[in-house]
């Protein structure tokens, strides 16, 4: 593949900049007087924004279908009247952004249903931190390993080019998920007392 390395670069660094101010809402700004799905749609595509133009339509499509579909399987609690609240939003928001790494089965598993909405306010807001906090860690990884593209300081682990870039973040992602999988193996497993479980070596 060729790259025009002056285009890639001014995209990143545009990127980069959004990012800087980018976070989720936290849960008292998230409308709780009843939204009708076209609203819910609206304001999910407002709050996901950070997503290149280019893959907004394939990566985070958000439709009624898929809205309905969580609330069918129980991913996710069932409108009131047809109207979703803010703890329907918060889970669709967390369903949304986790969704482009794990399938809906794992995060099921992280977000449960039929819990209190006290507890989900509480899962929404460490989730939103941290999302925040990983984006800026984020940022700050892009910007040692990039340094040649984006003219910043070059460390031992820069790229050395845009190939080089998609292939160290292709290889990051398929790691993190694998790993975030392999610690939900672990919920409620007890290894004190010569307890094991088992997790296939690869």
């Amino acid at each position: 593949m060729k790259f025009d390395n002056d285009l890639v670069a001014g995209k990143l660094r545009r990127w980069e900049k959004y990012l800087e101010d980018y976070k989720l809402p936290c849960w008292s700004e998230i409308p709780n007087i009843g939204l009708y799905m076209e609203q819910v749609i609206i304001l999910l595509r407002e709050y996901l924004d950070y997503l290149p133009p280019e893959l907004k339509d394939e990566q985070m499509i958000i439709t009624a279908a898929t809205i309905n579909n969580y609330v069918r399987t129980k991913i996710m609690p069932e409108p009131v009247k047809k109207k979703y609240y803010r703890v329907h939003i918060a889970y669709l928001v967390m369903i949304c952004t986790m969704k482009q790494i794990l399938p809906i089965a794992v995060i099921s598993r992280i977000i449960p249903m039929d819990i209190p909405e006290s507890e989900v306010e509480r899962i929404y807001g460490n989730y939103s931190d941290r999302h925040r906090s990983t984006v800026q860690y984020f940022l700050k990884q892009i910007r040692l390993v990039a340094g040649p593209i984006l003219d910043h300081a070059i460390i031992e682990e820069s790229v050395k080019d845009t190939e080089d870039l998609i292939t160290m973040c292709t290889i990051y992602a398929g790691f993190s998920k694998l790993m975030a999988e392999k610690l939900l193996l672990l919920d409620g497993k007890d290894l004190s007392n010569g307890g094991s479980i088992e997790i296939r070596k690869r």
